[in-house]
């Protein structure tokens, strides 16, 4: 954490000061002030203003910079691109071996996802969802999953016995869940605990 102490025969003066140690503007910083300091008379009695100012930490920064962090030592150069919405933040990565970010499934890449949104989250007065995404590598994977749904429902509907997927985030099984909700001839429910937890396809008997 930043922070300075100054002084200055004014408050304002005091603040001045502190700023131009922290090469920071007032809005991004927090200002107590310690001693309003004392005009005095003829300049006997006079007192200095004294005040501590720290640097407010913007939780979005802490996580870019955590996954810069992380990419370097995966060797990987990353471009990072940050979209905020209200509570949802995106993170859209891009650059040269992107494959390594993204691991097996996305595996890499929703572990990286839950340890940004905990870095997020760390620094931040309200709660708020990271989604994290590389190279596109999500709106690829949510079209695989409603493609896999599409099928297993079928099956699930052609042999009449449940199908159960493998463990997915919640987030994806989300997908799964509403491109199968206007199906009338089968049902959709999650099962086990995290992190196995799945979906089950049954038709509707």
């Amino acid at each position: 954490m930043r922070q300075v102490t100054a002084t200055g025969q004014t408050v304002v003066e005091a603040v001045k000061s502190a700023l131009a140690q922290l090469e920071t503007t007032e809005d991004r910083t927090e200002v107590s002030i310690i001693d309003e300091g004392k005009k005095g008379i003829f300049g006997f009695g006079s007192r200095p203003a004294i005040v501590k100012v720290t640097v407010k930490i913007d939780p979005v920064e802490e996580a870019q910079q955590f996954l810069l962090d992380v990419s370097e030592k995966m060797g990987v150069a990353a471009n990072i691109e940050v979209k905020r919405e209200g509570k949802q933040v995106q993170f859209l990565l891009s650059g040269e071996k992107m494959a390594l970010l993204i691991g097996k499934r996305g595996q890499t890449l929703n572990s990286l996802q839950y340890l940004t949104q905990l870095v997020i989250n760390r620094f931040a007065d309200q709660y708020f969802t990271v989604i994290l995404d590389a190279e596109d590598y999500r709106k690829r994977r949510n079209e695989t999953l409603i493609h896999l749904a599409e099928r297993l429902a079928e099956k699930a509907q052609r042999t009449g016995q449940k199908v159960t997927l493998e463990p997915m985030p919640s987030y994806e099984r989300k997908v799964i869940h509403t491109a199968l909700m206007g199906n009338k001839r089968i049902k959709t429910y999650s099962d086990g605990v995290e992190p196995n937890r799945h979906i089950v396809i049954t038709p509707n008997k």
